[in-house]
């Protein structure tokens, strides 16, 4: 037969015999012939190219080292590749043909035809998107328009700034009353100069709106340097050139380089690999860590360099914009034939290449309407709580000014009427000096005039300073927030930042956290930790949970000791029980029947307790194993062929570092990295590999001496989420075949051998350990295979490949389960997806604060379960409920069963939780995607969500991007509770954005979470602090702000309400307006602005250790309707207080020795004076922590009171007028007015002072016990005190290690009273007694 190819790449298709030369026909071998040149019209490109008619369904395809192997019943034609002449005859650099799936090409799916039905739904709704590649041109006018590349995340833009900003602003209902004050005042109805009404609103509301536009500025810049991101972009002849991804336009042709993301969704053409596929990390999409493979078409293998591009063209039909990451319709027009496209061909925004040098693409999708952008919605506006009840509080307040405002306009009616119209010194009846506020004759006009007036007059009500007050606190709290250094990661050099102020008070009052997974609490790396090698478990070191409750039980137990007669699987007998630390795990294997293994396992594990990894990807702990002292061990023929799995059963290739020149691993799970780096350390070091040759550098048991071995691969069976193993199939040099086998134990233990058992139930043990510890596991297996065995298998499994159609996967899968079968367990292997440093504690600590923690993840259910245990979310003793669809049903049910299906679990479970419910036993509820998507419909998500909140611990898995933020709606709708949700990646902005507060992971790759959240933090373990701290504080200094402010106002405006009465609704004020202006302004704003930024009811360690005080935020208690009737009525009665008792004291007699009374100026200044001491000295009785600050602003803003009082009274007449030398010749020689300050004071602020007594006494509060032992020193006199203070504070958890400690204890004293019973009834049974 000819030698066929294609020249261009170098490459002949022709006989190769093996065995020796021979063939052995069992075919005609003109059929075969005629089947070879069939193929030579359908190689291409290097032979990467083969279409698969009917005529060749017998035809077996093997892709070996670069060799097509083509058997029909053991007639074998080899199609060999010389990738160096490929490189040398094209010019080319290219990159090794990638380890791929060995039946998985795609070049054995049929070729769609331009008369494929399914290009007939192109052009239609949903369908009508058209691409010219390589011509940019023409999508930059219509009809092909498309947006450009440009992303921005701002609220605001030129435009639309200032109406939304506005808009922002008029929400407030205090801010909507003073513009309709200020529209009054410019009339003859206002009391005030118009200036000194709009001035403050024009203040407060350009305040605000600059804060707005300086946080919207920082989210600009952040999406300026996404923006500002460059890629390569062709710009013409084949030449590329650096661009911004804000300059990319549908149609343009990039180059992606390696460890790069891509700058918009792009069609695969080409990857430095001869076969077009490249490796993509989807992190930022779905969380996942598994790398995912793309390939591109083999029509377009051959645009693998710069000049292939210069006369490229093509068209793309397909899909128009959605969110959907997993779907992708649509079809290429290529050199005149169509092409069908997948979601295989699609590089999606945000994606990142990985190991692949570079790939070619061309955009599709670009800016808004990428999919990862269309998951993502606008950044919408938030408010915390109390800003919200603030509306409703000044709803009250606004109640108050009318219902006054009311009687001040029936009574000066009433009064103009019948009183004054007899009051001739008026002249009221004098029609050329009509006032129309006093007219007799229209009696009721005047009353509406004078309701005008009073709203405006009465307006100090409400308080419009408290918005600007509270701004600047807010700023000034997120600046605390930032300069936090122990919220300051060393390794990533970030920080914790408040991207926006509004929320501050909201982090004091979060009840509900959504938490992604990947990046968030884990670090995307994983560790080998741990293994169980023939029955005896390895790198069993103590963990933190079985430590702490080690120390709890040698605090709470006494000392035992006794014999136990008993034996383990390794029939040894402990005689001394005790619980201690450094014989902790000799205990463990008492009461959990483990294998102690050799004597010296104390020393080596707590030797090395405390340690650091100091290999990335390996982090075991056992002598026995490491430094080669397994070959030491009595099993070693199955301990070598444990670690020999360990080094081949993968898809691994080892990459030499630039750097180092040493060897690195890359594969598509991190998981098989750590077993390669592993099984390097074990002395099983694997070093090359072709397409058909794996090179290992093992250590030769018996000799110790590292010897360089080679194992033919034959197949490889690759790992999918529904077969749950990977198998490969190998021939080692002395020509026996073995089927290494690894996987999920449930899957492998299904196929043990009859002899393959023998450590089946240690392993069992093992794995039950290992998956409370929260690590993932496999286990490993292998059987030897027989030549004749392998032979009649192979002819079925390339049969199987061969095949077209729906049945193939199914053929595929049987083939497999004949192989892998009548295994023989070797162990088990363990692995740390490591979290991030203090996860659980922190977990732990947001628990005993009353947080209840979802886990949001897109990985898979075994994975998230095993996180969740890592990271104490799950215990052993938890009552587990999985909602999942039955897969056999899923395949067959319409969406009502299913959905009935899924409602029927939902009330099973919810039924067991009400009736077990009183037992405190602790439930967990894992959701799958699939069900998830069922459980969110309209008709099930109460009942889902009715469960959901009945768990400890929720876990959603296979979560997409949308069913993240819908989760997050409709837990924040169905609880009523705040809500913050915490991820790292753009699959997380919807949930960051649709919680209450979001918050964003900067230490990660990737901004999107950030540049969406509302604060970012470098690590998870600070969200500790952000909430138990600041949060606590934030809460509690807003509240004490905003009530203040009630009352001060309150205070205030009520005097001069009874000074209309007093006056007989004369409509005189009884203040200077430079006395109206300064109280707001100055006198008191100040001394609340500090109570707002230094405020701590105690110090940040104490609220660390004691997280029962951040509920105090959660049931609102400083913020309830109690608490601000009873401000409101302590103001009501400071400003009777003040006006009635100055009125009596001052008013009856002279107050200067020559017989001077007061007039208004007098008694107006004295009554203002004890207004300004009442309000400052009762927010000296509110403040917890003093500092140098707050004195200088409460006693400062009293001592400028008099300052400004005495300069204005030195002024000219005119300037002064009525205050003219007020100060010092009339009220300081005064000894009335220094007594009626003293006096009065003391009587208006008597209640607060009585009730915070009362209080502290008889019913002191968390927080009130904590300051006075702190206050008394008694944490260091009596430490005993402050512990058990701390261990009532603590909230009885059902999550964090806490509560593992707490289970493992009751668990571990369980054990011991029926090990104590046993021995009773031995001995009573005993013929002895």
């Amino acid at each position: 037969m000819e030698g066929i190819g294609n020249p261009n790449l170098g490459t002949t298709l022709g006989p190769s015999p093996r065995n020796g030369g021979t063939n052995q026909v069992d075919l005609d071998q003109h059929k075969v012939g005629q089947e070879a040149e069939h193929a030579r019209t359908c190689f291409g490109l290097g032979g990467l190219v083969m279409t698969v008619s009917t005529s060749i369904l017998n035809l077996q395809v093997f892709w070996d080292t670069g060799i097509f192997n083509f058997f029909n019943s053991g007639n074998e034609f080899e199609y060999s590749t010389d990738l160096s002449k490929m490189q040398q005859t094209s010019g080319r650099s290219k990159g090794k043909v990638r380890w791929t799936k060995l039946y998985s090409f795609s070049c054995l799916r049929p070729t769609v035809s331009l008369q494929d039905s399914s290009t007939q739904q192109f052009g239609g709704p949903g369908f009508s998107r058209v691409v010219f590649c390589n011509q940019s041109h023409f999508h930059k006018k219509s009809p092909f328009k498309y947006p450009s590349n440009y992303i921005s995340m701002t609220k605001y833009n030129v435009i639309t700034f200032l109406p939304k900003a506005l808009f922002e602003q008029f929400r407030r209902v205090a801010n909507l009353y003073f513009l309709l004050a200020a529209a009054l005042s410019t009339t003859s109805v206002g009391p005030f100069l118009p200036m000194s009404v709009i001035a403050p609103l024009v203040f407060v509301v350009g305040l605000s709106m600059a804060k707005e536009a300086m946080e919207d500025w920082h989210r600009f810049v952040q999406d300026l340097k996404v923006n500002s991101r460059t890629v390569k972009v062709h710009v013409g002849n084949g030449d590329f050139k650096d661009k911004p991804w804000k300059g990319l336009h549908v149609g343009d042709v990039v180059k992606v380089m390696k460890n790069e993301y891509f700058p918009s969704d792009l069609l695969l053409l080409s990857s430095s690999y001869d076969d077009g596929l490249c490796y993509v990390e989807t992190m930022n999409l779905d969380g996942e860590t598994n790398l995912k493979l793309k390939r591109c078409l083999e029509v377009t293998l051959g645009l693998d360099h710069d000049v292939e591009f210069s006369s490229f063209n093509a068209k793309i039909c397909c899909e128009d914009p959605n969110p959907n990451l997993y779907s992708f319709v649509g079809n290429v027009e290529f050199e005149d034939q169509v092409y069908a496209l997948s979601p295989a061909q699609i590089l999606l925004r945000d994606s990142k290449l990985r190991n692949t040098e570079y790939v070619f693409g061309v955009v599709i999708f670009s800016g808004p309407d990428t999919k990862v952008v269309q998951n993502s919605t606008r950044s919408p506006s938030k408010r915390s709580c109390i800003e919200r009840k603030m509306d409703f509080v000044i709803y009250v307040l606004f109640s108050m000014l009318v219902l006054i405002s009311l009687v001040s306009a029936i009574g000066s009616s009433l009064y103009t009427k019948f009183e004054m119209v007899d009051w001739w010194y008026l002249c009221l009846t004098d029609n050329e000096h009509q006032d129309p506020f006093f007219n007799p004759n229209k009696a009721e006009w005047s009353g509406i005039l004078q309701f005008i007036r009073s709203l405006i007059l009465y307006g100090y009500l409400i308080p419009i300073s408290l918005y600007v007050s509270i701004e600047v606190v807010k700023v000034s709290q997120a600046l605390l927030i930032n300069w936090d250094v122990k919220m300051y990661d060393d390794e990533t050099s970030s920080s914790a930042k408040a991207r926006t102020s509004n929320l501050n008070e909201e982090l004091g009052q979060v009840e509900m956290i959504l938490t992604d997974k990947t990046g968030t609490l884990t670090c995307n790396q994983m560790e080998f930790r741990k293994c169980s090698v023939a029955g005896i478990s390895y790198g069993g070191e103590v963990n933190e949970v079985d430590l702490a409750a080690s120390k709890r039980m040698n605090a709470d137990l006494e000392n035992y000791n006794f014999s136990i007669n008993g034996s383990d699987s390794m029939s040894q007998s402990l005689d001394v029980f005790k619980f201690s630390v450094t014989d902790f795990s000799t205990q463990k294997a008492v009461f959990f029947k483990e294998d102690v293994g050799n004597s010296n396992i104390g020393n080596a594990n707590n030797g090395r307790l405390g340690r650091e990894s100091i290999i990335k990807g390996f982090n075991f702990r056992d002598d026995r194993l490491l430094n080669k002292d397994w070959i030491r061990t009595s099993q070693v023929s199955d301990v070598a062929m444990f670690f020999r799995i360990l080094a081949l059963c993968h898809t691994g290739i080892p990459v030499e570092d630039g750097k180092t020149g040493q060897l690195k691993y890359e594969a598509e799970s991190p998981e098989e990295v750590s077993f390669l780096i592993a099984a390097q350390e074990f002395g099983f070091k694997f070093c090359r590999r072709t397409q058909s040759v794996m090179v290992l550098k093992e250590l030769n048991p018996s000799s110790g001496v590292e010897v360089e071995r080679e194992y033919k691969l034959l197949n490889l069976l690759e790992f999918s989420s529904s077969r749950k193993r990977m198998s490969v199939i190998v021939r080692d040099e002395a020509g026996q075949i073995f089927l290494l086998c690894k996987g999920a134990d449930s899957i492998i233990f299904d196929r043990l051998g009859v002899n393959g058992k023998q450590y089946q139930q240690a392993t069992s043990s093992h794995l039950s350990d290992y998956a409370e510890d929260g690590l993932r596991t496999l286990a490993l297996a292998y059987r030897r295979i027989e030549p004749a065995e392998y032979e009649n298998w192979n002819l079925i499994f390339t049969r199987s490949k061969t095949t077209i159609g729906p049945e193939r996967e199914k053929l595929l899968e049987r083939a497999s389960e004949m192989i892998e079968r009548d295994l023989i367990l070797l162990g088990a292997a363990a692995v740390e997806d490591k979290l991030q440093k203090g996860v659980p504690e922190c977990i732990d600590k947001l628990a005993q604060a009353g947080l209840k923690i979802w886990l949001l993840t897109g990985d898979k259910k075994e994975t998230a379960i095993n996180i969740g245990f890592a990271c104490s979310l799950l215990r052993h003793d938890m009552q587990q409920f999985n909602l999942s669809l039955n897969e056999a049903k899923e395949g067959k049910s319409n969406e009502k069963a299913l959905k009935e299906d899924i409602l029927l679990q939902i009330e099973t479970a919810y039924q067991v939780t009400c009736n077990e419910g009183n037992s405190n036993k602790p439930f967990a509820l894992v959701v799958d995607g699939k069900a998830l998507e069922l459980a969110l419909q309209t008709d099930v998500k109460c009942q889902f969500l009715r469960l959901a909140v009945n768990c400890a611990s929720v876990i959603c898995c296979r979560v997409s991007p949308k069913q993240k933020a819908l989760v997050t709606t409709l837990v924040k709708d169905y609880t009523r509770k705040t809500t913050l949700a915490i991820g790292d990646g753009a699959n997380d902005v919807g949930m960051i954005q649709a919680a209450d507060i979001g918050v964003g992971i900067s230490g990660m790759e990737g901004m999107q979470a950030v540049m969406a959240s509302d604060f970012s933090l470098p690590q998870f373990r600070f969200l500790e602090r952000l909430l138990i701290v600041h949060g606590h504080w934030c809460y509690k200094r807003i509240s004490k702000m905003v009530l203040y402010f009630v009352y001060k106002n309150v205070t205030f405006g009520l005097t001069l309400f009874y000074y209309e009465l007093y006056s007989s609704f004369s409509g005189e004020i009884p203040y200077n307006d430079w006395y109206m202006a300064l109280f707001n302004v100055i006198l008191t704003s100040l001394p609340v602005i500090s109570l707002g930024v230094l405020e701590q009811d105690v110090s940040s360690d104490v609220c660390l250790q004691f997280p029962a005080l951040y509920q105090q935020g959660q049931k609102n208690i400083y913020f309830s309707w109690i608490r601000i009737i009873g401000w409101i009525m302590n103001g009501v009665f400071a400003s009777l207080a003040i006006f009635i008792l100055t009125i009596h004291l001052v008013s009856p007699s002279a107050f200067q020795s020559t017989g001077e009374v007061m007039d208004i100026a007098h008694l107006g200044a004295t009554m203002y004076t004890i207004v300004i001491w009442t309000v400052n000295c009762q927010i000296a009785l509110i403040i917890n922590h003093f500092t140098w600050i707050q004195h200088l602003f409460i006693w400062g803003s009293i001592s400028f009171w008099y300052i400004f009082l005495f300069i204005y009274g030195a002024l000219p007449l005119e300037y002064s007028h009525q205050a003219f030398r007020l100060l010092s010749e009339a009220l300081g020689p005064a000894p009335t007015y220094w007594l009626a300050t003293l006096v009065v004071v003391t009587v208006a602020i008597l209640p607060y002072f009585v009730f915070i007594v009362f209080q502290r006494t008889l019913n002191p509060m968390d927080d009130h016990v904590i300051q006075e032992i702190k206050y008394c020193g008694t944490d260091v006199t009596d430490s005993s005190m402050w512990l058990r203070e701390q261990k009532n504070s603590k909230k009885n958890t059902h999550i964090g290690i806490t509560s593992r400690v707490d289970a493992k204890i009751r668990h571990w004293k369980e054990q011991l009273q029926n090990k104590k019973q046993a021995i009773s009834k031995s001995l009573t049974n005993s013929p002895f007694f």
